[in-house]
């Protein structure tokens, strides 16, 4: 074993550390000697090709010696991806805060470990004793009851910047009902792990809110969850006392891989920064019968299903030139999930250049090809619940081409983009 003072000239040698760093990465080692989460610190605090790792609103509040919520009684709507530089939950940060009394606990979906992929009863944490109030069980809003004794609700959740992805509901649920009981309400920011600059459609209908599309949004809006919980506020009338606690150093044109940041999986199947990026495009395909990898080591990496023939989807994929990817075909087995046992023909997507990817036309590329190839087997109209957009299903069912279809959304996408720009806290 390499001795400590060995370890404390290594990194003292590091071209370019800053002493923060420096002294970060000393504490990283010697939490390593006394196996206390040594990888997740170390990830957190080094610097990256891009500048200075980013800085987590969790971590700001933390500066912040928790100011804004001293003397406050707080409820913290949370799960496993609300950690800080050092690794510790929001959980533990806020239970131990001087000042601060955490009183209630709230979980999303997938709970406050993020296992679980169906509807959660509420329960008790161990650590704190405190009532874990599930949002994703008998209610999707916090009642009454459970907000009794709180004067504040912070909201600590990595999000993925996907309209249908169900945190974002859950949180304008939870700003509605603190505006309700005039509660305020804390957003510690945290990246869009699909950047800040993309943007993509289609636009929601008005008509088709529900839990996987809380208001008319494109399916990647672009913004982070504090720049979001900004927008909701104002343009849904929301009205809650709002107070987004800003993240340091995060740029637009930041995917998740330029943070520093380790990537925890935000939910059990989103386990990877490449699943992300494909994540949009590939999830409206399930609901149409096509296996998206869950139940394999690799979900949103590649697609597929028993009637498909993977290398004739992926010569034709690869013939339309899609940027940012290419094609390759790749047969597998799901362990659970859709087809669970079975061997699909499929196809696994490579991600050649992130910044080129447009996930959205991804999917409707994919979607094309199969209602071609597959008409008995593949019905665009099932893809309307995610994709939320009734003009684009149908112009799909009829064989219109992608682009078309892309064009027919651009100018509302348009009067989005400009409108998200008034909540923008980040370059």
């Amino acid at each position: 074993m390499v001795a400590q003072s060995d370890r404390n000239q290594q990194w003292k040698r590091a071209a370019g550390i800053s002493t923060r760093v420096l002294l970060w990465g000393l504490a990283a080692l010697l939490s390593h000697a006394v196996g206390a989460r040594a990888a997740t610190t170390k990830h957190a605090t080094r610097k990256t090709s891009h500048g200075p790792v980013v800085r987590t609103g969790l971590d700001e509040l933390e500066t912040q010696k928790f100011a804004p919520l001293r003397g406050k009684h707080v409820g913290l709507i949370t799960n496993h991806t609300g950690l800080d530089a050092q690794g510790r939950s929001t959980v533990d940060v806020l239970f131990h805060a001087p000042g601060v009394q955490l009183v209630a606990l709230f979980s999303p979906e997938h709970g406050l470990a993020g296992r679980n992929d169906e509807k959660i009863n509420s329960s008790t944490d161990a650590a704190t004793g405190l009532t874990i109030y599930s949002l994703y069980g008998e209610t999707l809003r916090p009642t009454d009851d459970m907000l009794q004794g709180v004067d504040a609700l912070v909201f600590d959740v990595q999000d993925a910047g996907v309209r249908f992805y169900t945190y974002i509901t859950t949180m304008a649920y939870c700003m509605e009902a603190a505006a309700r009981r005039h509660i305020a309400f804390y957003v510690l920011d945290r990246p869009n792990p699909l950047g800040g600059e993309i943007v993509e459609g289609p636009m929601l209908d008005a008509d088709k809110t529900s839990f996987v599309g809380y208001y008319p949004l494109p399916v990647r809006y672009g913004l982070t969850i504090g720049e979001l919980a900004q927008f909701l506020n104002a343009e849904n009338q929301i009205g809650v006392d709002l107070h987004v606690v800003a993240m340091k150093n995060w740029r637009r044109n930041y995917f998740f891989d330029s943070t520093g940041l380790r990537w925890v999986p935000p939910s059990p199947n989103l386990r990877t920064t490449k699943g992300a990026i494909l994540y949009p495009g590939l999830e409206i395909l399930q609901n149409a019968g096509v296996s998206v990898g869950r139940g394999t080591e690799t979900p949103f990496e590649h697609f597929g299903a028993p009637w498909v023939k993977g290398d004739e989807v992926a010569a034709a994929l690869n013939a339309r030139n899609v940027p940012g990817v290419r094609f390759t075909a790749q047969a597998f087995v799901t362990v659970s999930g859709l087809y669970a046992g079975q061997r699909s023909g499929g196809v696994a997507i490579k991600i050649v250049d992130p910044q080129a990817v447009r996930s959205m036309r991804v999917g409707l590329e994919i979607a094309s090809v199969l209602r071609q190839q597959y008409p008995a087997d593949f019905d665009p109209s099932k893809l309307l619940l995610l994709l939320g957009n009734a003009e684009a299903v149908t112009a799909l069912q009829n064989g219109t081409p992608p682009e078309r279809i892309i064009a027919a959304w651009s100018p509302a996408v348009a009067d989005f983009e400009s409108k998200r720009r008034k909540y923008f806290l980040y370059k």
